[in-house]
């Protein structure tokens, strides 16, 4: 009650905030007349001028208010365009660093331009990340305009673009891309060989836009590289001859949770198996060092009980392929992941095809927090702010709107079944259609959308086909617009027609079913956006006379519209369903009442919404019948409202904790990443890594010197045969060290002077031979294709463990400090085995040609989408194609069957069948399939 009492006294403190900023807005108003005033090229020169007092140790702050007049002004010269006051509140906020959270149809994208040309007179680079290609190309060509009149260059990264053009557009001013492209760039960059090979040149400045998506929904799924692993075959085909020898007493397993797991004698058992196979590296089975070995024999005992021929998958041409259980329906060229589907294929004694490898993996949180500075602007973020400060740092601040909102948000209306929300939802459909007013239809799924249109269907309306652009002309049939019965749908998959549909959400009697997802960043003006439509349909005219007659007829028509909209009510909102967020709901919401345009907003639900039945459905549903609650009617007040944002609120709160312990995990491999990463760029910049070389070679003489030599130990308790033997193992020398051994007064630091002499020497007789930039091209090359080596086992025995560790929790343990632990022993164990492999190269290495640049391996890029289940970066968008991905399913390349190599003609590619990428070519070359005829164009 206080509170509420002093914050219409004294204003909330977000509004403190704001109010913070108005001086530097009435500075920069008071420069407008005199820069008004300049001509094209004098207001081009304060760039440079801008950009010599940063040299000159001039902090940005100093900047802000001239630079922000300068990017005000050339705005208004190209694209016709004004920054409001909070606009330049917006753009304030946005170089502090912090999140501005701005309605929709604000304009977010222009308020960017204010802090990204500040920032960029740096000359360090300014990324703006964006959801799609779609947007990153628009926002690059529409806004790159004032960047270019003021002297800055801009680059774009999308998909599909080489190296050379990554790394101009990084090297621009101004960058803007995807979210995913500049998070696979990263991690490419990190698995390069050389420096001049990387693309990005660091993270100093980034404006994040829809913030909220890419920051908390995208971030349940982190960006994935795998490759092929190399060929385990006699691996898998070991332990499968395992798991015939286990009894039922073995093993428990539950059907019903399609679970297995073996008892204590069948881990005796198998430990035992795995013993005498060599296969453990230590005698206990569950130490940490065997996590990978104790996985894979969990996925041959599920491929062997849990898994049915004939009803989980069949054989077909030696291939083991997989039975949809939903269809039934086979999936070739479908995969089980995770080592299950090599368990699969020597279970029935086919070829095993190579297991896909995680080559390196970040998640957004640990991508986006490298940044210096980070900002982020969205229209729904307050609701997340907590998440947002805990998790990066980054404040949220409530920008006022230019215009006071006037959409009417109406209680929810609550049914006790789905088919009769969908009945009143169709109802109201008709009775806006007939009065002329927009309506955009927000549902949670794809499958609800299309659920909704089959239902319009059926009363007689027909879905609009936007596949040819001159399709949109039919919505703007002034005569016809409330009486047409045409509707759109669209999702968020094809991002650019959607763009255009949902531009036109606002025409008067317009329908247009969304997913809530779908069409962000996408202004939907009420009348239809008119620059949209000249871009659709007027694409084959050409500028001149023709084209300015038909691009103002349909911006006559465009404000025609509009003007029957606006006397219609203004676009009207529809939720078929609350979303388990509120920050979602709102998101929707604002997508009507732009700029002080009326509008409406009301969301329809049934107990039979997923909301509504995990929290208590079947307690209300008893409740309501009994009130006389008949079919049909719906019930409507403010607390229903209220009940459903505090359960909101919980799982929010829930979500954010998953999140939460997620990342903690995430941090354990991120803090070991960034260690890694950080030494190859070192050891990248180095002109000579000899120096490195040599102390990894004495930490390995010291650590071989230590094993047989025990401290204060006499001569006769020495292991000299066994430190003899490893010295010509690791070190492929022959030293007589059984003799030193009975040298008279030697001890342990004797000895290891001695081996450090020996190994230097031939070293130095190396360098000799091959001359110092042979050598430091050797040992670079060495030193990094190990490095990398060992960091992809690491990751996979990370993985492996992570699935595992949560067991340790029954042991009273906390799994997550077992983890760092384990995690932080198998580092150790990490560097260790690198020091000894790049010695045991070296000492061996004999250089016969000139040295070739390493190759990167063969790499696919993956990414989850969290809304859909479904991997963004697959080859194919088909969702049914893809049905396969939700079940934990990984794609592989392309259905075409093997081929043997006894059926290929040399001269008739088209017997060749699928070629691997690292096979021989079957044209008889002797080159790899990949630099020969499967080199890419």
């Amino acid at each position: 009650m206080f509170g509420a009492l002093a914050t219409k006294l004294f204003g909330s403190s977000n509004d403190r905030k704001v109010k913070a900023y108005h001086p530097r807005v009435a500075a920069i108003n008071a420069l407008e007349p005199a820069f008004a005033k300049l001509s094209d090229d004098a207001l081009r020169a304060k760039t440079e001028e801008f950009r010599s007092r940063v040299e000159g140790g001039a902090e940005l702050d100093e900047l802000l208010p001239e630079a922000f007049a300068a990017v005000r002004e050339a705005a208004k010269r190209t694209l016709g365009q004004r920054h409001f006051d909070v606009q330049l509140i917006g753009g304030m906020v946005l170089h502090e660093g912090k999140i501005a959270e701005m309605k929709t149809g604000e304009g977010k994208t222009l308020v960017a331009t204010l802090p990204v040309y500040l920032n960029a007179l740096a000359g360090k680079g300014v990324h703006v990340v964006t959801v799609n290609d779609y947007l990153a190309r628009r926002d690059a060509e529409w806004m790159g305009q004032i960047y270019k009149f003021l002297g800055l260059t801009v680059g774009v990264i999308v998909h599909g673009l080489d190296d050379d053009e990554r790394r101009e557009a990084y090297a621009s001013d101004v960058t803007y891309g995807t979210n995913n492209e500049l998070g696979f760039d990263y991690l490419r960059d990190n698995m390069k060989y050389d420096m001049s090979q990387m693309v990005q040149r660091g993270h100093v400045y980034g404006i994040v836009d829809e913030v909220d998506s890419i920051l908390i929904d995208e971030a349940r799924t982190p960006l994935i590289i795998s490759g092929p692993l190399d060929d385990r075959s006699e691996f898998y085909n070991t332990i499968d001859a395992f798991i015939p020898r286990l009894s039922k007493e073995d093993y428990e397993l539950d059907e019903k949770q399609r679970t297995v797991v073996m008892t204590e004698a069948g881990t005796e058992k198998m430990e035992q198996m795995l013993r005498e196979a060599g296969l453990l590296k230590t005698d206990d089975m569950y130490d940490v060092e065997n996590v990978s070995v104790v996985h894979h024999v969990n996925q041959a005992l599920r491929a062997h009980r849990l898994f049915t021929r004939d009803k989980d998958y069949i054989v077909r041409n030696g291939e083991v392929v997989i039975i949809d259980e939903f269809t039934g329906r086979m999936m070739p060229g479908r995969r089980f992941s995770e080592g299950l589907h090599q368990a699969l294929e020597a279970k029935e004694h086919v070829q095993i095809q190579p297991e896909n490898q995680t080559l390196a993996s970040i998640t957004f949180q640990n991508y986006f927090r490298m940044y210096e500075k980070l900002a982020g602007m969205t229209g729904t973020a307050l609701t997340e702010a907590d998440e947002l400060m805990d998790i990066y740092g980054l404040e949220v601040i409530e920008v006022p709107t230019n215009m006071p909102v006037a959409r009417r948000d109406e209680d929810d209306e609550v049914y006790r079944t789905a088919p009769e929300k969908y009945r009143a939802i169709i109802e109201l459909l008709k009775e806006c259609k007939t009065k002329g007013q927009p309506v955009l239809v927000g549902t949670t799924s794809i499958e609800k959308s299309e659920l909704l249109a089959d239902l319009l269907k059926k009363e007689g309306f027909i879905q609009k086909d936007f596949s040819d652009p001159t399709a949109f002309a039919g919505l703007f049939d002034e005569e016809h617009a409330t009486t047409d019965k045409v509707f759109a749908v669209l999702n968020a998959r094809y991002h650019e027609q959607e763009a255009q549909i949902v531009s036109q959400a606002g025409a008067a009697g317009a329908i247009t079913i969304a997913t809530n997802m779908a069409g962000r960043g996408t202004d939907i003006q009420l009348g239809g956006n008119p620059d949209m439509r000249i871009k659709a349909e007027l694409a084959g005219i050409e500028p001149g006379p023709e084209f300015d007659r038909r691009a103002a007829e349909i911006r006559a028509q465009c404000a025609r519209m509009k003007e029957r909209a606006l006397k219609a009510g203004g676009l009207f909102v529809l939720g078929t369903e609350r979303h388990e967020s509120r920050r979602i709901d709102n998101q929707l919401r604002g997508r009507s009442g732009r700029q002080g345009d009326p509008g409406r907003s009301k969301f329809f639900l049934s107990l039979d919404d997923d909301l509504m039945r995990i929290f208590g459905s079947d307690r209300l549903d008893g409740m309501l019948q009994k009130l006389g609650l008949k079919e049909g009617e719906a019930i409507v007040h403010p607390w229903i409202n209220k009940a459903l944002e505090k359960a909101q609120g919980k799982v929010e709160a829930r979500n954010f904790d998953a999140r939460k312990n997620i990342l903690k995990y995430d941090d354990v491999m991120n803090d070991q990443r960034k260690v890694v990463f950080s030494q190859r760029i070192e050891l990248m910049k180095d002109a000579n890594v000899a120096e490195t070389v040599k102390e990894m070679r004495h930490a390995v003489i010291d650590d071989l010197v230590g094993r047989h030599i025990p401290a204060n130990a006499y001569p006769e308790q020495w292991d000299a045969a066994g430190l003899k033997e490893e010295v010509a193992n690791l070190l492929a020398l022959d030293l007589p060290v059984d003799e030193w051994a009975r040298e008279e007064g030697i001890a342990d630091e004797e000895v290891r002077e001695r081996l450090f002499k020996a190994s230097d020497e031939v070293m130095a007789k190396k360098l000799d031979a091959y001359g110092p930039e042979v050598m430091t091209y050797v040992e670079k090359s060495i030193l990094l294709q190990a490095l990398d080596h060992f960091w992809r086992e690491h990751l996979v025995t990370l993985d492996h463990l992570r699935q595992v560790i949560g067991l340790r929790g029954y042991g009273q343990r906390d799994p997550l400090n077992e983890y760092k632990s384990e995690a932080f022993n198998l580092f150790q164990g990490l560097l260790d085995r690198l020091r000894e492999a790049v010695t045991a190269q070296l000492m061996r290495v004999e250089i016969m040609t000139q040295p070739m640049q390493p190759e990167l391996p063969d790499m696919v890029a993956h990414h989850i989408d969290p809304m859909t289940g479904l991997d963004e970066l697959a080859g194919d968008a088909d969702p049914i194609a893809q049905a396969g991905r939700m079940l934990g399913l990984s794609a592989q390349d392309g259905d075409a069957p093997e081929m043997a190599a006894a059926e290929r003609d040399p001269a008739d590619p088209s017997t060749w069948g699928k070629v691997g990428r690292n096979e021989p070519c079957p044209c008889g070359s002797g080159k790899k399939f990949k630099h020969c005829h499967g080199r890419l164009a």
